[in-house]
């Protein structure tokens, strides 16, 4: 029987991934790129679409074929996604105008998401209209701040468009977009009947052929061009999926596909996908569909995690950084070797780990990150387990509106770099007092890219087939002695944000 192989590459915040998987679910070869996140000005977070989005796209596929010596021609479907709730303007040839507006951490929008807000009503016909509040994750305000602050380039615009709204451009000259992704682009997208809305276009003066065809996540968006094979390596005439945002195909990597399953991303920031039976909505998060007809999820997204493990690295623990590149031990691994004797509540140190801002549940592009309580007895050790501890309280927080919702959540799977970081896993499961698990092949997005474009091309019957190949892996039981020790620090931690939320807006 001829071997089968799928193709799968996921562009990330610092670096993009890519797989190549047989028919059993057996990845055959990977390739990471690591990449630049741009920050021009204060608040503003930026990728080269063109040189981060399709370059690392292409070195990749291209070093798949060469490491694993596979035809180009037996790879019989792609699979992509990339950041969600991101911008990027293009021509009629699909080349970027400018570099692309990133997700929730870039806050230059917040005058744009005013305007919208006030002129829908208010918030409450907002959520009305989309399901959800106007947020710096949303894309209508970015496509209004390119109006408003470069009118030529808005003006020379063919299509508005997302991380993987772009690649499958780019592979194969059609214009689509994913219902999951979507839900960045409400009210303008109504998550209620999937289309978008006309009123609402009118009411802003947006035009809807500026924005790509609706479809689903593995739906065919077409077929690799001779000159996006040229650029690849991959045989003119393979099946492309419209694809999704990083987190959606996380979810599948890791088996998370019916009502009562949840993936916990722990990458640069943090996304949490809990799946439901029906759209629900809630005022600090976003319900939207899910990436098949018929699936529902309530996405929360947190802006720092790994992104603030690699600060900590970078500036307070750049000894160790140093002795990895001189040969000694990864530096992370000697960070965490550093605070094993640190107790719970790091001797009464709380952050807040707000260096990004953040998005759920505060959506607040101008909170900020705080380190309260300390004194002359803390230590870095003591700084660095209080973040890792800020970003679970945070965690917390979200599963206590999952509660105040009455969802079902039966199982939780961990995926993304933050699962090499085994104490932090258990740290959440204290915290949260939560079961947390994680797969066996924990790659990510890419993985479940490849999956959804067998699934995409009728090569699996059902979904089932997909979560049959995630094996387990480490599980964490929850300390409930720790859990309890640590609730006094974690009712702090809940009043600190409200306490200074004024004083943060006046740094912005």
């Amino acid at each position: 029987m001829e071997k089968v192989y799928f193709l799968g590459i996921d562009i990330g915040t610092q670096e993009s991934k890519g797989v190549i998987m047989d028919s059993d679910g057996v990845i055959m070869g990977t390739h990471v790129c690591k990449h630049q996140l741009l920050t021009p000005k204060p608040g503003r977070f930026e990728h080269d679409a063109e040189t981060e989005w399709w370059g690392d796209f292409c070195t990749i596929s291209k070093a798949l074929f060469e490491k694993t010596g596979i035809k180009n021609t037996d790879v019989k479907a792609v699979g992509l996604s990339a950041l969600g709730s991101d911008c990027v303007p293009v021509d009629r040839d699909c080349n970027a105008l400018c570099n692309a507006i990133l997700y929730g951490i870039d806050s230059r929008t917040a005058d744009e998401i005013v305007y919208m807000t006030e002129k829908m009503g208010g918030v409450e016909k907002v959520i009305e209209y989309g399901g959800a509040p106007l947020t710096s994750s949303s894309m209508i305000p970015k496509i209004l701040w390119f109006r408003n602050h470069e009118p030529e380039i808005y003006n020379k615009a063919y299509k508005f468009l997302t991380g993987s709204s772009f690649l499958a451009a780019k592979l194969t000259g059609n214009y689509y977009i994913d219902h999951y992704t979507s839900t960045d682009a409400t009210p303008i997208y109504n998550p209620y009947t999937l289309t978008y809305n006309r009123e609402l276009l009118e009411l802003f003066d947006l035009r809807e052929d500026q924005l790509a065809d609706l479809c689903y996540t593995a739906d065919i968006a077409g077929t690799v061009t001779e000159k996006a094979a040229a650029a690849t390596g991959i045989a003119v005439g393979t099946p492309v999926i419209a694809g999704s945002c990083d987190a959606s195909a996380e979810a599948i990597s890791t088996g998370v596909i019916n009502p009562g399953d949840m993936m916990l991303m722990l990458g640069s920031s943090v996304f949490f996908i809990p799946l439901t039976d029906k759209l629900r909505n809630h005022e600090k998060l976003k319900g939207s569909a899910f990436i098949f007809p018929n699936s529902y999820m309530v996405a929360g997204a947190m802006s720092a995690s790994g992104s603030l493990t690699r600060w900590f690295r970078d500036n307070i623990y750049f000894d160790k950084l140093a002795d990895e590149k001189d040969g000694g031990p990864n530096a992370y691994d000697a960070m965490l070797d550093e605070i094993k004797d640190i107790p719970v509540g790091s001797d009464g140190l709380i952050t807040l780990p707000y260096f990004l801002g953040e998005r759920t549940p505060l959506n607040d592009p101008f909170a900020r990150g705080a380190m309260f309580g300390l004194t002359l007895n803390h230590t870095r050790a003591h700084m660095y387990r209080s973040a890792l501890e800020g970003v679970a309280f945070a965690i917390a927080q979200h599963f206590d509106i999952y509660d105040e919702m009455g969802l079902t959540i039966n199982k939780v799977m961990a995926v993304g770099g933050g699962t090499k970081n085994v104490p932090w896993l258990q740290m959440i499961a204290d915290i949260t007092g939560r079961t947390i698990n994680t797969a066996k092949i924990t790659i990510g997005a890419s993985y479940g890219d490849a999956m959804l474009a067998g699934l995409a091309i009728g090569y699996y019957k059902d979904t089932k087939a997909l979560a049959d190949f995630v094996k387990p892996g480490m599980t964490f039981e929850p300390d409930m002695e720790k859990h309890e020790q640590y609730k006094p620090f974690r009712s702090i931690f809940d009043r600190l944000y409200p306490a200074t939320k004024e004083l943060m807006h006046e740094l912005k």
